[in-house]
């Protein structure tokens, strides 16, 4: 393309072919680009196929369509709405290519299996591959061939379904096969990425390639090839590239991962295949950002634009000789090393390791980049809504590709998707005539720059409109010009004007004609198309045509006027021979061309012989002294192109130059010798018109350049022709490998040598090496040539070649030249402490050398982990790494943690602790955890299962959650001497031990332990471990899984009970049984009796000093039970808990046992409690079920002091830390004076047929079962685990945290934020029991019970516990004259009430750390007691700062009645007007209390699947919620119930958490609130005041400071608008209890307002009676407050609130209301827009009126539309049989809530009807309707229209009766009398138009319009689909509906 042409005047729109294809209805789309291809008859032709899948062949100068063929019948894209990027058909949308060797088109084609054009459906959906013969468009055999059902290769699992699947890509022929890669219709369905291949010949499938490897489940999608139409790319050396989008496998999860080490799912990556010599694929190398999962959660594809092969010979540098380029969806701009693509992860810092840094762009990029390889080399970037950007490439002086941004395009792209791909054009390669060429779908939709940019401006050269340009095209080019097809059945071609103003005879033939003769002389006529100015008449060349008879010049020539000249043919030389006639011209016209071409031709011919010799220069070159023998033989002709036979005289040579001298050869045997060159096969006659073939050997002697210049003689004349010869020594090859050890020495390879090695290798590393191949033969060799290349590339294995280029066959180099190769090892990764194995490849060559030979050349590579722990003496690690193993399987499967939530955890350091500590087997776990033990787990699993980095070495891993991330699992190690895994079978009853045989189930004995001799308790309890405790005894049991117990005899009437009471396993082999609650499996000896009954009254004896006996009562005298001790105060003898222990926290046994030694052991609990004379117990709750003894059974002495009482026979003497009262369910403590623990309430829910959840445990409260984090641990900050575990163990373990969990039975967690992933559950994994209480859930596998801290030291239970809490009062207390302001709590003072920032928060650091439910002052302080300042605010909200941001100041005032901190309830704050809090200063502040306080963790966006999306995509939102507006809080909150603060919010989270009220919000980036009614004070705001971003999906909007942006449910009937409704009246009624004390208050209040201008009145009333009981008590100096109630509250709230639905007639502010319309794109009234918070009806009336239009809209409650009629589509809705509220213009006004303005997609509609003077004026066009005339109302006296018709007398208007016709199915509408309106099927034949002047009434409805005539004259519309684009617009008038007459504004 010449740029002095394109940017001339000259160059323009060629022609448009407009293609006949239309099915039902519908124009063709061309998405298949233009390919430009000329045949064997010379002409050029475009080849394309549409969406209805038809083909063209159309004449590429003309745009004459040649032939044309219909494929099948289209796909319907109603198959898979909502995706609507194709419509309506589906047909081809890839691009096809053309085999120029075959003339065979390939391409893929959409369709239905059923052709008769009945059955649909997306499960008939097919796709068929064609092969079509160019010339004919006829089917080439053995196709077309069906795609549907194929069967991924490479992952069985997956198949191919035509209908869910696009083929969009640019399709790719590499040698014998054709390739196609597919996606997905808009990330739709269970799609996956394909690559088909075919044989181009036989058509069979060669490839069937899923990106989608597996084992993902199916229903995964992801990894689509669809590159915006881009095509698939090839180097022509082996390998193909792509690029794909996101997907939803998540293999790499983090993991760095090399690139010769690819996934098996390849998404959002840059792919290199080998293509392998049977068509097959091989996947080597492959680039995914290091962001893959932030850009799969924001859809962010990286794959929207192909991957492009930059030129090597301009885009290379030392360090990337080969690139290429991509920019995705995220705006980043990357540039890959084609030999090296980069991995994932594999930078510095788990970045990217690319050649440069990624280039971001401000926007996504669809756009393949422009690509300029001369003047440096250019890339050109189009970047939606942007700029074009231009890089200029170089190279950094570290060898690395520079490209640097130089300049931008002035003009912007669209912001739509749709610019297209970026093309560059050069006039035969020249420098200076670079042109850059993009189609766009928005402005010019073609655009020409210059290539080269000048001052950093792109400069615009030429444009062009070409409506409905196709989205992500370009421009194709051929012959000068170039081709853009669209999507409205147009093909566009542009180029210089071909128009001549001259039609001359031409060509002008004057046959044979002998040399030195002349022909008869010609007469060339041309006659003028135009009027034109002939200024010269030439020829280019006058050798042989001479012309005469010129005019003279310049001539002028009018139109139709001739001009003649004459020529003749003087031919000088035998042959064909032509020449051009040049008529230059001037028409003033640049349609016209100014050059007229007239052709003459003939033939020379010679009477004579005449000699002539073919080639005239003959060239040996690199001829090898000796290695050929007989030397080397090439061929000339020579001929006779005379008529008469020609003799041949002689040969005669010099060797000086074709001057001479010449001298004669020698003529010998072997023929005639000039010099080294022998001339055999002379001929002595030739023919006429005859060849005859002379051959010439060369056979040098010796090396040198050789010449000899020929003479052949003849009596047809001489001819010279040249022969030169170079002869060579022969070439030696040294061949060398790069030494692995760094040194930079050469390895010389030999045949004999061995194997190149790359040495170690660690796992998870690439070592790369070079190979070097020299010619190292003397300075006179020959050219080295590589004649066999076969290298390892794309090769299995460890090993391989980076490319199939380098080295490969065909390389020649010079005498001293080197090439090189680079070689790989690339060692997957594994674990620490494997086996090392060797890799190895094999390079096949062979070489011009012939000493050489074919060689397989061999590479070795030693493949090793790294050896950690303690190492043997061969330096191997002791513990091999024994694979991944389940966890939880069903429970922990190693029972040892030596640590956990280590930031330094590494495999080493686990092994070392855990032989340290004498275990067989180490295990990593969750990143930072390391187990121990002794056994191997159950099940060995799948390595991808453990997918975890360990937290101190990310080349390690430390175990996983599975590659579904559904289970937890171990990376284990193991010394070899670990026990075999347990069988897993499940439990039961260990028949025997030893000697010992099982006896039965047993209860404990009465009064006694049943085996009272010895005990112990381990959690790694056995039945072994407990006979071989017992051994020295007859018995032995086990009871509470972990506890043992030894005896001679089965004493204290303990008795046999049934086996199922004996259902606990063992806490050490969970496939045994171990007792139950005091129920013990007891084991004998052989011999031994179990009889109850014969040993019931026995007393027990044995070793232990602990004898048991008792005495009845404790009477004076005797012993008794102690009333206080060391602060704890006895409670009287409970009984022992039902299924649990009454103390479960802690245990221990002596047979000197006293109360003060229990005591003293439970010091740091709440209870202790004395059993069993020598048993001892602690806790801080009491078990369920335990309860006051009624039976005086605690009788038995302590072993250690007679005198004191020790419990019984499952009795305990329990003690108490305080004086507190004990209930049977729920403790409650307080914090004594002389101690300083932490006060303790816990309480439970349980059932009496299983464990029971406990609802609190001080300070928290139950939340729910909660899953495990998705990488990360749920509560990450600090964890403990226990074999004795209790719920209030870890709650004393957290009581710092917000947070605590428990899990697995034993194990503690604490966190102040909840880790990525977990949520509730409600699956039942939360049933295990916990392992210090039995009767109580303690989570479960992955799964914990969760809690949340309250705040205070005790906490309400649930469920029918009975509420009870404790706090700690403050320096103030509660009068009855209502609530007070608190000045001071511990370590805090009240600075005053402040108020928020604008835009944000006056204490950012931590928000709502506590339930809204529980805030108090105290709370709130308590919480956050590791900042410097804590606010309360809005009744139940509570922040922490450490700073008191700027903007945030004391508010005026200092009475609590009347500031703006107005408290109602006693410690609660509930604040009288938004955005001011109560700050709150605490004394002393010390930093590192923050420590592990605030977690920060990253949060996914919510996924498409998971039915959310931003704001930015309201057809996405969840089907029922509908986005309202944002919101204001003026006064009070808008949504009164906060559901959760988190750093991780999204819109999604909110709508779940709200998914049980109507409406839902989000504020402040992270709040969520929730309620079923708005606040009356809260207002519509702008919608720009929403504008913090949600921190979970930054994408999304969540509100702003002080609004909301809100949601509400919407109506069951599905509508896409929110229904805003009078409020009903409603009440509620509670209950609730109360003691002691009693304080009432009631408040009954009522308003009224009215509008008289409206009529309408708002009332509401509102009573509430309130009792509630306080309590006040103090032990020491602080004052607790405890509130319970116990009385009833109720509450009754009635409004009710009159809204004006308008109704058509009804009239305001001189406006007439019209009715609802429909809201259109472009704008339904665009002449004036605004939008107001304030708005109302008169506001837009005044608004339009001001401005003199006629109409006023009102639209989404605060925007107003002005114009003087309605555009496009929009009609005034049909509505009457609709109620007024039920109307779709429902939208509140936001000035005036009791006015309609319009709807989300309504707009309200009045018309002025006075003060604005507009003429009225005809409707052009109504939707589909255009209008037809004015006609006649009756035919011979019937109406024109009579199939219905209705009277409007107040509404009528062109809009509204088009409308009511329309919607009853009729296509004519007809109006008259301006309110009559009548529908027809058709407008009759016979119908009489009138002139349109005669139709002059206005209509009713609207004054500015047209309805008809007096006397029955009806304007007629007529409906026509065809009259409007596929944007809907009229196509012959734009914008339609514009008043012909319009005031200025």
């Amino acid at each position: 393309m010449d740029p002095s042409v394109v940017g001339s005047a000259s160059f323009d729109q060629l022609w448009t072919s407009k293609l006949p294809g239309n099915y039902k209805g519908t124009a063709e789309q061309i998405f298949h680009q233009p390919l430009v291809y000329t045949l064997d008859d010379g002409i050029q032709y475009v080849f394309i196929a549409t969406s209805q899948n038809n083909v063209y062949k159309i004449n590429a100068k003309t745009g004459t369509i040649v032939a044309s063929r219909n494929l099948h019948i289209p796909f319907l894209t109603q198959e898979v709405v909502p995706c609507l990027d194709i419509n309506p058909n589906i047909g081809v949308t890839g691009t096809g290519v053309i085999d120029p060797s075959t003339d065979t088109w390939y391409l893929a084609a959409k369709t239905y299996e059923d052709q008769t054009d009945q059955v649909k459906g997306l499960d008939n959906g097919r796709y068929f591959f064609h092969a079509i013969d160019v010339n004919t468009l006829a089917e080439k055999p053995n196709f077309p061939k069906p795609i549907e059902g194929t069967v991924a290769k490479n992952n069985p699992r997956r198949v191919f379904q035509s209908g869910k699947h696009l083929q969009r890509p640019a399709l790719l022929l590499s040698g014998q096969y054709v390739y196609a890669g597919f996606a997905s219709h808009c990330v739709q369905y269970n799609f996956t990425g394909w690559v088909m291949g075919w044989d181009k010949t036989s058509g069979s499938i060669v490839e069937r390639f899923s990106t989608q490897g597996g084992p993902e489940a199916v229903t995964v999608p992801g990894g689509g090839i669809w590159m915006s139409g881009g095509g698939l790319a090839t180097d022509n050396k082996g390998s193909m590239y792509y690029s794909t989008g996101n997907g939803y496998a998540s293999q790499l999860h983090g993991n760095p991962v090399p690139g010769r080490q690819p996934p098996t799912a390849l998404e959002q990556a840059v792919v290199n295949m080998k293509i392998n010599e049977d068509g097959s694929l091989t996947t080597v190398d492959f680039f995914i950002p290091w962001e893959k999962e932030q850009l799969d959660g924001a859809d962010k594809d990286l794959g929207t634009t192909p991957f492009e092969l930059l030129p090597p010979e301009t885009f290379n540098c030392p360090m990337a000789k080969r690139m290429g380029v991509v920019t995705g969806k995220s705006g980043k701009t990357y540039i890959l090393n084609l030999d090296n693509l980069g991995g994932y992860q594999m930078g510095a810092n788990k970045l990217d390791a690319i050649p440069q840094a990624p280039i971001q762009n401000e926007n996504s990029v669809y756009a393949g980049a422009g690509v300029y390889p001369l003047e440096g080399g250019y890339i050109y970037i189009n970047v939606i809504q942007y700029q074009t950007h231009v890089f200029k490439f170089s190279c950094d002086a570290s060898g690395y590709p520079a490209f640097t941004k130089v300049a931008d395009s002035p003009e912007k792209a669209a912001y739509v998707l749709g610019v297209g791909h970026g093309a560059t054009t050069s006039l035969n390669g020249q420098s200076g005539t670079g042109l850059y060429w993009m189609t766009d779908v928005d402005g010019y939709n073609l655009r020409i720059y210059n290539a080269v940019p000048q001052s950093g401006v792109l400069k615009l050269i030429k444009t062009a409109n070409i409506p409905g340009v196709t989205k992500f095209s370009r421009p194709v080019f051929g012959d000068g010009r170039a081709y853009v097809g669209t999507v409205q059945g147009l093909l566009y071609a542009f180029g210089s004007p071909v128009n001549l103003p001259l039609t001359c005879t031409s060509p002008n033939d004057f046959g044979k004609i002998s040399i030195d003769s002349s022909s008869a002389v010609k007469t060339i006529q041309c006659q003028a198309n135009t009027y034109t100015q002939v200024k010269s008449i030439a020829l280019n060349n006058t050798a042989n045509f001479q012309i005469s008879g010129l005019p003279t010049l310049p001539f002028d020539l009018p139109a139709g006027q001739n001009i003649s000249f004459t020529a003749v043919f003087k031919p000088t030389a035998p042959g064909p021979l032509s020449v051009d006639v040049a008529v230059t011209t001037s028409s003033g016209d640049n349609k016209f061309s100014p050059r007229t071409p007239i052709s003459l031709k003939g033939i020379g011919t010679s009477a004579s012989p005449l000699l002539a010799v073919n080639p005239n220069t003959v060239t040996f070159n690199g001829v090898i002294v000796d290695q050929n023998d007989g030397g080397v033989t090439e061929s000339i002709i020579f001929s006779n192109v005379g008529d008469g036979a020609l003799t041949v005289q002689g040969l005669d040579y010099s060797i000086v130059s074709e001057k001479g001298p010449y001298i004669t050869p020698n003529t010998t045997s072997a023929g005639v010798q000039v010099g080294p060159f022998t001339f055999t096969q002379i001929p002595s006659t030739i023919a006429g018109n005859t060849d005859s073939i002379v051959k010439i050997n060369f056979n040098p002697v010796k090396t040198g350049n050789f010449a000899a210049y020929v003479r052949v003689r003849s009596d047809g004349g001489s001819k010279i022709f040249d022969v030169f010869g170079t002869a060579s020594s022969a070439p030696s090859a040294l061949l060398e490998f790069e030494a692995a050890d760094g040194s930079g020495r050469w390895i010389p390879y030999t045949q004999n040598s061995p194997p190149f090695t790359f040495g170690n290798v660690f796992e998870a590393q690439t070592k790369s090496l070079k190979m070097r191949l020299t010619n190292n033969g003397s300075s006179s060799a020959g050219s080295l040539t590589v004649t066999v290349s076969k290298p390892p590339f794309g090769s299995s294995g460890i090993v391989g070649a980076q490319n199939g280029r380098d080295l490969g066959e065909g390389t020649n180099l010079a005498a001293g030249e080197s090439e090189t190769a680079v070689l790989f090892c690339s060692v997957p990764k594994s674990q620490v402490n494997v086996d090392s194995y060797n890799g190895s490849a094999t390079w096949v060559m062979n070489l011009g050398d012939l000493n050489f030979g074919k060689q397989n050349i061999q590479f070795t590579c030693n493949a090793i982990s790294e050896q950690v722990g303690p190492l043997a003496a061969n330096g191997s690690a002791v513990y091999r790494y024994g694979g991944c193993y389940k966890e939880n399987d069903p429970d922990r499967q190693l029972k040892v943690q030596l640590f956990g939530d280590d930031p330094t955890m590494t495999n080493d350091k686990c092994i070392s602790a855990c032989a340290a500590a004498g275990y067989a087997i180490a295990a990593s776990e969750y990143v930072n955890e390391c187990w121990c033990g002794n056994r191997l787990p159950k099940t060995l699993a799948d390595e991808i299962d453990c997918n975890y980095v360990c937290a101190g070495n990310s080349s390690q891993t430390c175990g996983g959650n599975g590659y579904f991330h559904d289970h937890s699992h171990m990376s284990l190690f193991s010394n070899g001497k670990a026990q075999p895994p347990l069988p897993n079978v499940p439990a039961s009853v260990q028949q025997s031990y030893g000697e010992y045989s099982y006896s039965g189930c047993y209860t404990e004995g009465v009064g006694g332990r049943a085996l009272a001799n010895k005990q112990t308790a381990s959690d790694e309890m056995t039945v072994a471990s407990c006979g071989a405790f017992c051994s020295d005894y007859q018995y032995f049991g086990i009871e509470y899984r972990s506890e043992c117990f030894c005896g001679n005899l089965i004493g204290n009437n303990a008795a046999k009970v049934a086996e199922t009471e004996c259902r606990m396993t063992c806490s050490g082999n969970s496939t045994q049984y171990c007792g139950g609650a005091n129920r013990l499996t007891v084991y004998g000896k052989s011999g031994s009796s179990s009889s109850s009954s014969s040993m019931g009254s026995s007393i027990a004896t044995g070793t232990s000093s602990s004898a048991a006996t008792t005495s009845s009562t404790g009477t004076p005298g005797g012993p008794t039970a102690v009333a206080t001790v060391a602060g704890f105060a006895s409670q009287g003898c409970y009984t022992e808990g039902t299924n649990v222990r009454a103390l479960g926290d802690a245990v221990t046994a002596n047979g000197a046992m006293t109360v003060e030694k229990c005591a003293a052991f439970c010091s740091s609990y709440t209870y202790f409690g004395v059993e069993y004379s020598s048993e001892c117990y602690c806790g801080n709750t009491i078990g369920t079920g335990a309860i006051p003894a009624t039976d005086n059974g605690c009788t038995m002495v302590c072993g250690g002091n007679p005198s004191q009482l020790c419990g019984g026979g499952n009795r305990l003497n329990l003690y108490k830390q305080s004086q507190s009262t004990v209930t049977s369910s729920t403790v409650t403590s307080t914090t004594d004076t002389s101690r300083t623990g932490t006060s303790t309430s816990v309480s439970s829910t349980s059932t009496s047929t299983g464990p029971a959840i406990v609802q609190t445990a001080s300070p928290f409260a139950y939340q729910a079962c909660y899953s495990e984090g998705a990488g990360v641990r749920a509560l990450a900050a600090k964890n403990t685990a226990s074999g004795a575990m209790t719920i209030q163990i870890c709650a004393t373990f957290c009581k710092d945290y917000l947070y605590m969990g428990v899990e697995y039975s034993t194990e503690c967690y604490c966190g102040n934020t909840i880790g990525t992933g977990s949520a509730p559950v409600t699956d039942g994994r939360c049933s295990m029991t916990c392992g210090g209480a039995p009767s109580t859930i303690c989570g479960g596998p992955s799964g914990l019970s969760f809690y949340k801290n309250t705040g205070s030291a005790s906490a309400s239970a649930s469920g029918s516990s009975t509420r009870s809490s404790t706090s700690t009062s403050t320096s103030a207390s509660a009068t009855a004259s209502g609530p007070i302001t608190v000045q001071s709590i511990p370590g805090y003072g009240y600075l005053g009430c402040y108020n928020e920032v604008p835009f944000g928060r006056a204490l950012v650091d931590l928000a709502n750390p506590i339930a809204s439910d529980k805030v108090s002052v105290d709370a709130c302080g308590a919480a956050c007691s590791a900042y410097t300042y804590f606010g309360v605010e809005y009744s139940g909200e509570c922040y922490c700062g450490n700073t008191i941001q700027s903007g945030s100041n004391p508010v005026a005032g200092t009475d609590p009645a009347t500031t703006q901190c107005n408290m109602h309830f006693i410690n609660y704050c509930e604040l009288k007007l938004v955005n001011h809090i109560d700050e709150f200063s605490k004394d002393s502040f010390d930093r590192n209390d923050l420590v592990n306080r605030i977690i920060i963790n990253k949060h996914s966006d919510f996924d498409l699947q998971d039915g959310y999306l931003d704001d930015i995509q309201p057809d996405k939102r969840p089907n029922n919620r509908s986005k309202q507006r944002c919101y204001t809080e003026v006064s009070g909150r808008t949504l009164k119930t906060l559901a959760l603060a988190s750093d991780t919010m999204t819109v999604g989270i909110c709508l779940d958490l709200c998914s049980k009220y109507q409406y839902a919000g989000v504020e402040y980036g992270r709040e969520c609130w929730c309620d079923n009614t708005i606040a009356s004070t809260s207002t519509v705001a702008l919608e720009s005041q929403c504008n913090m971003k949600c921190p979970g999906a930054l994408t999304q909007i969540c509100g702003g400071s002080s609004r909301l942006t809100l949601y509400t449910r919407k109506p069951a009937s599905g509508a896409r608008i929110a229904q805003f409704q009078a409020d009903t009246p409603s009440s509620t009624s509670g209950s609730s209890t109360s003691s002691t004390s009693t304080r009432t208050s009631s408040t009954s209040q009522s308003s009224t307002t009215s509008s008289s201008r409206l009529g309408t009145t708002s009332t509401s009333s509102s009573s509430s009676s309130r009792t509630s009981t306080t309590t006040n008590s103090s032990s020491s100096s602080r004052t607790s407050t405890t509130s319970t109630s116990s009385s009833s509250r109720t509450s009754t709230t009635s409004s009710t609130t009159s809204t004006l639905y308008p109704t058509p007639s009804l009239t305001i502010s001189a406006h007439i209301y019209l009715g609802c319309a429909n809201a259109t794109n472009p704008l339904a009234l665009n002449a004036v827009a605004k939008t107001s918070t304030s708005m109302d009806l008169e506001t837009c009336h005044t608004l339009c009126t001001s401005y003199n239009y006629g109409l006023a809209g009102l639209q989404n409650g605060d925007t107003c539309y002005c114009g003087n009629g309605l555009q496009s589509f929009s009609a005034l809705q049909d509505e009457r049989n609709t109620l007024p509220k039920d109307s779709k213009c429902n939208f509140p006004c936001a000035g005036n809530a009791t006015e309609i303005c319009g709807a989300e997609e309504y707009l309200s509609v009045w018309n002025a009807t006075e003060s604005v003077k507009i003429p009225p004026t005809m409707v052009k066009q109504v939707g589909y309707y255009p209008l037809k005339g004015c006609f006649n109302g009756t035919i011979s006296t019937k109406a024109l229209l009579n199939a219905t018709s209705t009277s409007l007398p107040t509404t009528n208007s062109a809009e509204d009766c088009v409308g009511y016709c329309a919607t009853r199915g009729y296509a004519v509408a007809g109006m008259s009398e301006g309110n009559a309106c009548q529908c027809g099927a058709s407008l009759p034949t016979n119908a009489e138009e009138l002139t349109l002047g005669e139709c002059n009434v206005v209509c009713a409805g609207n004054k500015r319009e047209f309805c008809g005539g007096k006397e029955r004259e009806t304007l007629v519309y007529v409906k026509d689909t065809g009259s409007v684009d596929t944007e809907g617009k009229p196509k012959s008038l734009g914008q339609l509906n514009e008043v012909t007459v319009k005031p200025a504004v």
